[in-house]
């Protein structure tokens, strides 16, 4: 029996998850900015514990991670799921959104990761999982400014991964690609008001593309959540998981432009190096 701690948990994977690891068994910490969310969501179960939680409230997720272990006496798996997408050019997006995604998708993952590490180091033992996206693995027009949030998890995941490592915790960052959840719909994602008529043909066309794919994409979350619930079972797990056959191909198709690139630019790139003494003549 494992104890999970769920942020994001009212909606999308994070609920998914939650009922599968509770139809397992295991006992479950399902947060969300509102506890009866949480309670509406998955009903009563003698393995959940449904606490409110804003992550970007540090001494509150103290407090949940505490209550956590007072309640199950450990935290084995550790999800962090709650964040929110935005849409619009990077120019289009004020600053008061930027803001606002970063203290949930980036600050709000450290606040929640920092209070439950204390636990997870006395244990010796634990796994946290940072979802991630194809935006973490690669940027695009209309996304950049989430990307961005999730490029910085990615980077936090893979210093957390060899912080961690030796301390019996394994970190993963999860990139699912575009799965039939509520991402897109505006409970999730926030589009910017700001239009500007010279991003039509990049950003703009994006936001139009958004709204035709919504709840038309191909990954199927039910299956998302399969794999991650047994993925907590998993020895030396890898410190990236993709998701989907986009972020396959995706991953695929940034390795082999950045090939490219390479190969087109080694000279340029290596010689900024300082220069080899020659060695002496005997």
């Amino acid at each position: 029996m494992k104890t999970w701690f769920i942020t994001g948990a009212s909606r999308g994977f994070g609920l998914r998850i939650a009922r599968l690891a509770l139809a397992q068994g295991d006992n479950v910490v399902a947060t969300a900015r509102r506890e009866d969310a949480v309670r509406e969501a998955i009903g009563a179960h003698p393995n959940l514990l449904a606490l409110a939680l804003d992550v970007t409230d540090e001494a509150q997720a103290r407090r949940a991670a505490a209550a956590a272990v007072a309640r199950f006496g450990t935290i084995d798996v550790l999800l962090n799921n709650a964040g929110f997408g935005l849409l619009g050019a990077v120019e289009e997006a004020t600053a008061e959104e930027v803001e606002r995604v970063y203290r949930t998708n980036v600050f709000g993952l450290l606040a929640v990761t920092r209070a439950v590490l204390p636990h997870m180091r006395a244990q010796r033992a634990g796994r946290i999982l940072n979802i991630s996206s194809i935006g973490g693995y690669r940027a695009g027009p209309g996304f950049g400014v989430y990307a961005s949030t999730k490029f910085a998890v990615e980077g936090l995941s893979e210093a957390l991964h060899a912080e961690l490592e030796p301390l019996g915790i394994h970190v993963t960052a999860v990139e699912p690609g575009y799965f039939r959840t509520d991402f897109l719909d505006a409970s999730s994602l926030v589009a910017s008001p700001v239009r500007i008529d010279d991003y039509n043909a990049t950003a703009g066309a994006v936001r139009e593309r958004a709204a035709s794919l919504n709840h038309g994409q191909p990954g199927d979350p039910d299956k998302l959540a399969e794999v991650l619930v047994a993925f907590a079972d998993v020895p030396n797990p890898p410190v990236r998981l993709p998701l989907g056959s986009d972020t396959v191909a995706a991953i695929e198709a940034k390795h082999a432009s950045d090939a490219a690139i390479i190969a087109e630019w080694r000279t340029v790139s290596v010689s900024t190096d300082f220069a080899q003494a020659e060695p002496s003549a005997a």
